[in-house]
Order: C-alpha cells, then structure tokens, then sequence
C-alpha cells in the first residue's frame, strides 16, 4: 500500500490532519532556528556591552545596540536611555521591555499546544465515522456491504493512528521550546541585572558619560 492509497484509507479528516503536521513542523523548525542562543543573547555583544558600560561610553552602547536584532537589545537600551534615573525605575522600564521581546520569544509557542491537543481529537473523530460507516455495512446487504465494512474500519484504525503519531511528538516539542524559551528569558534577566549593576554608581543611580 501506497503513502496515498494509507492517505485516502483514511478518510476526509485526514486532511485537517496533514494540516496540522505541516503547521506543527513549521512552527518547531522555526522556533529551534530563532530560540538559538547566539540569536537571542551575542555573547560578543554582551561583552562589549559591559566593557563600553564599566567605560561609561553610553552612546557607542547605543550606536552597538542599534547595529544588532538580538531581543535583549531594547532592553538594554532603555537602561542606557533612562541612564541617571533611580535605579527602581530603570528596572520598571527593563521589566516593561523584557515583557514584550517574550512574547516575540514565546511566539506560535502556543500553536503546538493546540495541535498536540486537537489532533488525538480528531483522530478519535475519524474513529467514529470509520465505525458508523461500518455499522452501516453489517445492516446493509448486498455485495458492497463487505466493502465497506472493510473501508470503515481502516478509516477508524488509520485516523487514530494518525492523530495520536502527530499529538504525541508534537506535545514533546512543545514542551522542550517552552523550556528553551523559559532558559533563554532568565538568561536575559540576568544579563541585564548585571548590565544595570555595571550601570549603577555609587549613590545607585547610574554613571552617565561626561563630555568635556
């Protein structure tokens, strides 16, 4: 039997199954390919960012973190920006920006958890009709009636199968990005706590560099 002639045994939901695997798959390789740690937090840019910091060269920080895509970077960016404020309230403006670059980490996150759970579900569906349809062939006569007996059948044991191949990996992805991205985010929080610490003089407020 043919990848096809298994697709077709399956019946009409196969469809929004294949759906929802090309969709899942989409989103994993996606996500493994952004959630990279040289992407989210350059270990040369933090670097060079705490070295310029402890020099107090703020406005070559500024020129460096406009240079670069990372999702730390509009974090940093406020703390540079708001430099010789109190240091609580730079931390406020750093918890709002490190909000919203981990809803751009998180992102299509959710969609997997969705797959996970609707694929089983609509296997179970394809269960169902594939049993109906066999019920129909045990009352009907005639020489179709073991046809589609055997047709019902497959289709109930082909959907389930399917449905429950997709939910299954695709739940483990799930949880391993959730994990990824949970690390990168406390990875983060702690480069830019100790950026802030770097940042705050001896009265706690931030060192702003002084031009002659």
């Amino acid at each position: 039997m043919t990848v096809w002639e298994f697709f077709v045994r399956g019946g009409p939901l196969m469809w929004p199954l294949l759906a929802c695997s090309i969709i899942a798959l989409a989103i994993t390789i996606e996500r493994l390919f952004s959630l990279r740690q040289s992407k989210i937090i350059p270990r040369e840019l933090i670097e060079e960012v705490e070295r310029l910091t402890r020099m107090g060269r703020l406005n070559d920080i500024e020129q460096l973190l406009k240079r670069n895509s990372s999702p730390i970077c509009p974090i940093i960016m406020v703390a540079i920006k708001n430099a010789g404020m109190r240091r609580e309230i730079i931390r406020d403006y750093m918890e709002e920006a490190g909000a919203t670059q981990a809803y751009t980490i998180e992102r299509y996150i959710d969609i997997l958890s969705i797959i996970a759970a609707i694929a089983p579900l609509l296997g179970f569906l394809g269960t169902v009709t594939g049993m109906l349809t066999s019920f129909q062939a045990v009352s009907a006569s005639g020489e179709h009636s073991s046809q589609l007996l055997a047709s019902g059948i497959s289709e109930a044991l082909i959907t389930t199968v399917v449905g429950l191949s997709i939910g299954i990996p695709v739940y483990v992805c799930y949880r391993l990005l959730i994990a990824r991205s949970d690390f990168l985010l406390l990875e983060m929080e702690k480069s830019s706590a100790r950026i802030l610490e770097y940042l705050k003089g001896e009265t706690h407020e931030v060192q702003k560099e002084t031009k002659g």
